[in-house]
């Protein structure tokens, strides 16, 4: 069973072996939502099922007359990318097929930036087979692993039993009551012009919670795009937390995405697992009652 990271070459044994295995391409773009899945039709690893974070991986809420949206009332986060309640998100992976005896192996071509997603639900759904493709697309290709961009058949459904949940969710009310408490630390994955209030791309606020350490989630990995070795990873988040104790982290970004490569590193290094708080920053910032620091 593989848990966090899974290489080419594991993957591929896998594959050779007939273990129960389901292969997910997570590729995405925020600024372009319809070009993830256009670039899966044009090449992705033989077999692969295509999730999609705005349809599948989150939950599309509803929508009012003058446009505004709304998560529905049983989302289990707010934020720009709420999280859908385990029993529907249960729901999408008996329709793809998926079932708990399989392992799943999930991949993109965004450094693992939204492929964790998945990652990090299925553990929350009480599947602790899940694993991120180390590299991604690139690292398999670099290999001579086979692409394709044939449409790839539909699987039998299934009924994906749910099991006790594997990682925490840590909801805004738990984060607020938490604030400069040392039983909390709160780890931001946004870029550092974000984090410092000096830009605000994408919600109405800039800046961010009180009291937050900053660590990009692109820091996780190497210039080959694989995860940085796991004592490098310990040491560079033991540094950041400068004595905390890393059980007290919960990681956020904007919309709770691009902050689970944080989580998976932290697994990794031998210091998870830790919480994540998926409605993240969109969520936190929609209320001006709550505080925003900046720098």
């Amino acid at each position: 069973m593989y848990t966090t990271l899974i290489s080419v070459d594991e993957l591929k044994a896998l594959q050779r072996s007939g273990a129960p295995l389901m292969v997910f391409d997570c590729s995405f773009d925020l600024m372009n939502p319809a070009a993830g899945e256009e670039q899966y039709r044009k090449a992705h690893i033989p077999g692969a099922v295509y999730a999609n974070l705005d349809t599948d991986l989150s939950d599309q809420g509803v929508v009012d007359p003058d446009g505004t949206q709304h998560p529905h009332p049983d989302a289990a986060s707010g934020g720009r990318h709420p999280l859908p309640s385990r029993e529907k998100f249960a729901m999408w992976l008996s329709s793809v097929g998926f079932a708990n005896p399989m392992q799943a192996v999930v991949y993109d071509r965004n450094g693992a930036n939204y492929c964790g997603r998945l990652w990090w639900m299925l553990k929350w759904a009480g599947h602790d087979a899940a694993a991120v493709l180390d590299g991604g697309l690139q690292a398999w290709q670099a290999t001579g692993g086979e692409v394709t961009d044939r449409e790839e058949p539909s699987h039998f459904q299934t009924n994906f039993k749910l099991g006790r949940e594997l990682r925490s969710l840590a909801t805004t009310r738990d984060v607020e009551s938490r604030l400069a408490s040392p039983g909390q630390t709160l780890i931001d994955a946004r870029s550092a012009p974000r984090y410092k209030g000096e830009v605000e791309p994408l919600d109405p606020v800039a800046g961010h919670i009180p009291g937050a350490l900053n660590r990009p989630s692109s820091q996780n990995l190497g210039p080959d795009g694989r995860f940085k070795p796991a004592a490098q990873l310990k040491s560079e988040f033991e540094q950041l937390l400068a004595g905390r104790d890393p059980k007290t982290v919960v990681h956020h970004c904007g919309s709770g995405v691009s902050a689970v490569p944080n989580v998976l590193a932290m697994e990794f290094a031998g210091l998870g697992p830790t919480a994540l708080y998926a409605g993240s920053w969109s969520e936190w910032c929609r209320d001006p009652k709550r505080p925003v620091e900046k720098g």
